[in-house]
């Protein structure tokens, strides 16, 4: 499958296929024709002797200082060389290649001014394999993503390092080996490559994909606690939800009833002395919904911020006019914020599973409905003791990435980038919040499916889970199998969590 980028229409999905399937990528003919003409402003300029930062000038607090034209290519690749600084891990192959994609998109509206050929060449890297090494910290997400970019295009220009065919190479050589050559920088070239929110947006996308996935998971694993804790449905009920008619929380209620459907383990009849349930199960709309909001609204704002020109300055045209317009499209507080907002979601996601967790297994929680951490034979058995202090702990953690990065802004070069959106480290945060969330998902799912087991014993053998319920347990059952003594449960966690990642879980109810 080709997919085709024209700057208008790159989805959270192409942005995952191209990514982790690294499905092929093209532009359109008529993007082709934008980029042509974006370039053509570009000379036009060049040749009226106007003074138009960052192609006739230099950079940041070096706006002032006036370039020659026979310097043209030679401060280009200093740009590159330059803010080509990043530190720390690198990103994995998934993450670089969602970063190029973002750029190529943006490139591709037609409004940087890049040469065909040098966009040619990005596209090139993401279909031949060739992916830059790139350190993950170094960005301020203010004037664009510049550091984790740069480190991008130094490897368009034939610098720094990338990976190709499982190896890691001077870019020289990874693009030799792919049968590619290094570009030459034109004018303007350097600062259309670098600068921009490339990183937010292409990390923002994973990140958007996993939380649907984890909100669809959340609301399996919390209908099967619900059924291995003898929970009521009734908080559920349509009527309750139209009086407070938030969309999400009403549709996540719905969800909850249709996973429950013909269940035999949930509380059917009044129980005096259990009128209600604690609001880990209770509030499971609520709650859940609410998250659900944060999800929508990044999904919002990624699907504009990847599809939007993020340099500076812009290109367009009156007329037979080339104009040069420089703003701030390459301030990452959009995403920043839709990024903060998200990982509160998700770190709430994992408060609340890990709630019901404790729930499954301390009896003093449960009145005694279950054995004590879900085992046979407690002392000489520690059962799930163990994996609700992974739980806790993990939930712990998110609390402290939960606070927001957006709050945070330090001033940079001279002062006159004097406030920025820090929405890297929201993405950072956000991807690790993520993986927490997935892993107590996980352990809430194998306590969940270990309690029913407990519960369909006696009386309750033949009880049916709800239609929704039924396929999660069965697919978990697949991979691990109901504990009767003590086991090695870390490899046990991981296989259940890679049902949660690959949204295997999510996708069967």
């Amino acid at each position: 499958m080709t997919i085709l980028l024209n700057g208008e229409n790159l989805s959270i999905e192409d942005i995952v296929a191209i990514a982790r399937e690294q499905e092929h990528v093209e532009l359109t003919d008529a993007a082709w024709a934008g980029v042509e003409r974006s370039r053509a402003a570009v000379d036009a300029l060049l040749d009226s002797g106007a003074v138009v930062y960052g192609i006739t000038t230099g950079f940041g607090d070096f706006k002032s200082i006036l370039i020659n034209r026979a310097d043209t290519a030679t401060l280009q690749r200093n740009l590159v060389r330059s803010h080509a600084v990043g530190v720390g891990p690198t990103l994995p192959t998934e993450a670089v290649r969602a970063l190029m994609a973002v750029r190529a998109n943006t490139l591709a509206k037609g409004y940087s001014g890049v040469q065909p050929t040098t966009l040619r060449r990005l596209l090139d890297l993401l279909n031949h394999g060739v992916h830059p090494v790139v350190p993950s910290r170094g960005s301020l997400g203010a004037s664009g993503d510049l550091a984790p970019l740069a480190h991008i295009a130094l490897t368009l220009i034939g610098e720094g390092e990338a990976e190709w065919g499982g190896e890691t190479l001077p870019s020289a050589e990874a693009l030799a080996r792919a049968d590619l050559q290094p570009v030459t920088l034109g004018a303007k070239e350097g600062l259309a490559l670098v600068n921009g929110t490339a990183l937010m947006g292409g990390l923002g996308a994973l990140i958007v994909h996993g939380a649907e996935l984890v909100y669809r998971t959340a609301n399996i694993a919390g209908a099967l606690s619900l059924e291995a804790l003898e929970g009521s449905a009734q908080a559920f009920d349509p009527r309750l939800q139209a009086v407070r008619p938030h969309p999400r929380q009403v549709e996540c209620a719905a969800h909850l009833r249709t996973l429950l459907e013909g269940s035999g383990l949930v509380r059917q009849l009044h129980d005096p002395h259990r009128v209600q349930d604690a609001y880990s199960l209770r509030c499971m709309p609520q709650v859940h919904g609410a998250v659900h909001d944060a999800v929508a609204y990044a999904r919002w704002v990624m699907d504009i911020e990847n599809n939007s020109a993020t340099d500076n300055p812009l290109l367009f045209w009156e007329g037979d006019t080339p104009i040069a317009l420089s703003g701030g499209n390459f301030h990452g507080e959009l995403t920043a914020l839709a990024l903060d907002y998200l990982k509160i979601g998700l770190t709430e996601l994992g408060n609340i599973s890990e709630r019901r967790i404790n729930r499954l297994v301390d009896p003093h929680s449960n009145g005694g409905l279950l054995p004590p951490f879900l085992t046979e034979h407690g002392g000489l058995n520690t059962g799930f003791m163990l994996a609700h202090y992974t739980a806790a702990a993990l939930a712990s953690e998110n609390k402290t990435l939960a606070h927001p990065a957006s709050a945070d802004t330090i001033p940079t070069s001279g002062n006159t980038e004097d406030h920025v959106s820090m929405g890297p480290t929201a993405a950072h945060h956000a991807l690790m919040v993520l993986d927490n969330a997935q892993g107590i998902l996980a352990i809430e799912l194998l306590c969940a499916a270990q309690a029913v087991d407990f519960r369909r014993r006696g009386r309750l053998a033949n009880a049916a889970l709800g239609q929704g319920t039924t396929s999660a347990y069965d697919l978990i059952r697949q991979s691990v199998p109901f504990l009767a003594e003590d086991a090695y449960l870390a490899p046990l966690i991981a296989q259940v969590k890679g049902l949660v990642v690959s949204g295997e879980i999510a996708m069967r109810a």
